[in-house]
């Protein structure tokens, strides 16, 4: 049981530590793309990577937070922001709003399923802890866009974002429910978040926009 346990705690820490590193990607990628200097990329990609997460944490009262817990997290954000910039500077990557939004979508289906575990671990209704995990995922990518002049595209690009995570939460809070192993409901979260997202870039699912 003690191994089970363990197991599932270690995995729900690669899938944070996976999703901070997707987002804080999609912000060097967004940041470079404006064309900001080293100091605003590295800004963007921080606020990326932990907004979401420092969010989630202040709402639900829980301390420390992540990133000040694993303090080697924010040492490998700063490099991977480093490294990010010398590499798109190198190969002339083509820094286009399509390319950005790949990392965004993992980290989305990975932040999303980090956040409802972390509020029912913590005995939160089922409401809530969906929309933890919805807050979790999405906050990153809205403080991104904002800081570089942008309408989150959470909100503006019509395609399926925030219900993709509202959906992947439901289905991790179903699983629980249901007791199916920890590290199952997180992959299930992942997989329904991510690739619903993916889905909707694909095949250029849109929402209907808000009409006058």
């Amino acid at each position: 049981m003690q191994s089970a346990q363990t197991w599932g705690e270690t995995v729900r820490l690669l899938v944070e530590l996976g999703a901070t590193a997707a987002f804080a990607l999609s912000g060097v990628m967004e940041a470079a793309r404006k064309r900001l200097d080293a100091v605003g990329v590295c800004v963007v990609g921080f606020l990326a990577a932990f907004g979401g997460g420092t969010l989630r944490d202040l709402l639900l009262d829980r301390r420390p937070f992540f990133w000040v817990q694993h303090v080697e997290v924010l040492w490998a954000v700063m490099a991977l922001c480093v490294l990010a910039m010398l590499f798109l500077r190198q190969r002339h990557f083509r820094l286009t709003e399509r390319a950005i939004q790949w990392p965004d979508a993992l980290g989305l289906g990975l932040f999303a399923a980090t956040g409802v575990h972390q509020a029912l671990l913590l005995q939160m209704p089922a409401l809530v802890a969906v929309l933890m995990g919805l807050i979790t995922g999405v906050f990153g990518g809205v403080l991104r866009d904002m800081v570089c002049n942008e309408i989150p595209s959470a909100f503006a690009d019509h395609r399926p974002y925030a219900v993709c995570a509202f959906v992947g939460g439901w289905v991790y809070v179903g699983m629980w429910q249901a007791q199916a192993p920890g590290w199952l409901a997180l992959v299930a979260c992942v997989g329904i978040t991510a690739g619903l997202r993916a889905l909707a870039l694909w095949r250029n699912w849109q929402l209907p926009p808000w009409r006058v």
